[in-house]
This record gives C-alpha cells, structure tokens and sequence, in this order.
C-alpha cells in the first residue's frame, strides 16, 4: 500500500551484520546515537536507518534524553527467533547422534583391525 509505512519484523531486522552488532553493541548498555556511530565507518544518517529498522521490529527503544537519543535492547522480540530455531535443533541433534554413532562404529573397528 502506497504512502503505509513498512515495519520490519524482528527477522528482518537481524538480517543485517551491522544491525546484529549494535544489538551486541546495546546488551552491554544503553549508548546515544554519537557513540554507537563511533564503532563504525559509516555515517549517523546510516546508523540512524539501522536504528529505526531495529526501532520497528521492538528490538531497541530510543528515549529522548537532552540533546541526544539513548537507545536500549529490548530482547523480548528474541524469543520469536529462538522458538523457530528450536524447532530445526532436533534435525541438528539428529545429525550429531548420527555422527557420534559413526565415529564410535569407526573407533570399534580400529580396535578389531589391531
């Protein structure tokens, strides 16, 4: 729809490197906007746009304090992203009891050649 504004969900937002660092960035504390553009070499306006992606899919908040916005994680929007990956662990279980069982095969066999 033309002229609506787009909202970005929360896997869209961690689609992007930057975004991932500045949430690694926030877990640690709060930051305004002039020192979270100082970890990286791109301009404000660019951090800005990063910000409002990840301001959108309610990853982080941003409140005004004096001259300057501070921005804080809000992990909770995470826990979309754990639950659907915690339905592909199973596969990756899956995969490791199957290595396991064959490297266990192996070393049994190493032992019988001796």
């Amino acid at each position: 729809m033309p002229g609506s504004a787009q909202k970005h969900d929360v896997f869209q937002a961690i689609a992007d490197p930057t975004r991932r660092d500045v949430l690694k960035l926030l877990a640690n504390e709060e930051m305004p906007i002039s020192k979270i553009t100082s970890y990286f070499s791109m301009s404000r306006t660019a951090v800005v746009k990063h910000l409002h992606v990840l301001s959108e899919a309610q990853l982080v908040i941003g409140q005004k304090v004096g001259r300057e916005k501070v921005y804080r994680l809000q992990p909770e929007p995470l826990t979309e992203i754990k639950q659907w990956l915690s339905f592909y662990e199973q596969f990756w279980d899956n995969k490791l009891s199957m290595l396991k069982h064959l490297v266990e095969e192996d070393n049994e066999d190493q032992r019988q050649d001796r």
